[in-house]
């Protein structure tokens, strides 16, 4: 597939992306792209403090408190600009249209742009403070503000694949970035503060405790049995039939045997890959025919007192291998790319709270059966040509 890449400026000196599939802007007779707004300098200001009983990293980003929350669809900040639009009746996009577009988040939790040198938090080694020097981005799926990513058409979906993995490898290339993490929060239920159909990126200069989880357990398997842990999970959920609830030529997707969420399936490459970077070309179509459909398919998963579905509320995020050092042992002892996908609601207008067990200790409990999400889940009606429709 071809998508055109192109850059600019914003007026506050952060990068602007344009992934275009349709003309003109395709063949790059035409891109708009001056931000006329009156913007000061983006800065970072993002510091991050090691916790001594876990050696996470927690990053304080105080200046994201007063970050645009639930606006008005007339003053979304992701929608094109209209047209003849200056100054602060601007958005974030400086064109009239767009396809896909990746900018840097004008309220990042991460950031290159803070220069204070390393410190003690009080003066004690306890408490290491350092910039939280990585990279946060927001990418818009679409310029229709009431679009969904399960609304994507297969060539679109296909654009905002190819924008992770070039955002992906770019990213990967920064000096201080250890792990690059693609996801999309959906619903208010989630916490998203702007209604517009987008995802993001988070460079992060540091492995987060989850992939580092991961990475110590693909480790620990290979060194065992000499072959990627991620690879038998997948051999072992197609061999039981019992769990999988789509399959494709290069993907599967399934309900995990020890799934935590009410709601909660994981898409994983035939392949072993790194990141999404690492997708050929095959893979990546694919996945734009599979994803989308799975997410249509998760819609219609609870229904109302009316029996009309209900849109889920998600998260759906990218795990890859971390980057950097780790990347340099054997390939097969490193986690392989997988997409998880989860809500939090575990019954139509009811969430799952994660109280005292799962707050407190980090310790789930279930409020189903991985079996039961897997039977639901197939009973949804699917477009995807290799969808499994009964285990």
């Amino acid at each position: 597939m071809t998508v055109r890449r192109s850059r600019i400026t914003l007026a506050d000196g952060r990068d602007l992306f344009y992934f275009d599939d349709t003309e003109p802007w395709l063949s790059g007779r035409t891109r708009p792209g001056t931000d006329t707004r009156d913007l000061t300098p983006a800065s970072g200001g993002s510091r991050m403090r090691r916790d001594p009983l876990t050696s996470e990293w927690v990053p304080m980003a105080s200046h994201r408190m007063h970050r645009t929350h639930l606006p008005p669809r007339e003053l979304c900040p992701l929608c094109p600009t209209a047209p003849g639009a200056t100054g602060s009746a601007a958005t974030e996009i400086p064109a009239a249209d767009y396809d896909v577009v990746v900018f840097e988040n004008r309220f990042p939790s991460l950031s290159t742009r803070d220069e204070q040198p390393d410190s003690l938090v009080d003066g004690d080694e306890l408490w290491p403070e350092r910039a939280a020097a990585g990279r946060c981005e927001v990418v818009c799926f679409t310029s229709a503000h009431d679009a969904s990513f399960a609304g994507l058409s297969p060539a679109r979906a296909r654009t905002v694949v190819e924008a992770w993995a070039d955002r992906t490898a770019e990213l990967s290339r920064l000096p201080h970035v250890r792990s690059v993490f693609c996801f999309e929060n959906r619903g208010r239920e989630i916490g998203v503060t702007l209604a517009h159909p987008h995802g993001q990126v988070y460079a992060y200069p540091y492995v987060p405790a989850r992939t580092a989880q991961h990475t110590t357990q693909a480790a620990a398997h290979h060194e065992r049995t000499g072959r990627d842990l991620l690879g038998d999970v997948l051999a072992a959920e197609v061999g039981s039939g019992r769990r999988v609830v789509a399959r494709g030529l290069h993907w599967t997707a399934f309900v995990p045997a020890a799934a935590r969420w009410p709601v909660e399936v994981h898409v994983v490459p035939h392949r072993h890959v790194l990141d999404l970077a690492e997708l050929d070309e095959a893979e990546r179509e694919e996945l734009a025919h599979l994803y989308p459909d799975l997410l249509r398919r998760l819609d219609g998963f609870f229904t109302g007192p009316d029996g009309e579905a209900i849109t889920l509320p998600y998260i759906a995020g990218w795990f890859a291998a971390p980057v950097g050092p780790e990347r340099d042992g054997e390939r097969a002892a490193l986690p392989r790319l997988h997409l998880q996908v989860f809500s939090v609601l575990r019954d139509a207008g009811k969430l799952k709270f994660l109280a005292g067990s799962e707050s407190g200790q980090g310790a789930w409990v279930s409020d189903t059966t991985p079996e039961r999400i897997a039977d639901r889940v197939r009973q949804l009606p699917s477009a995807f040509p290799g969808a499994v429709v009964q285990g």
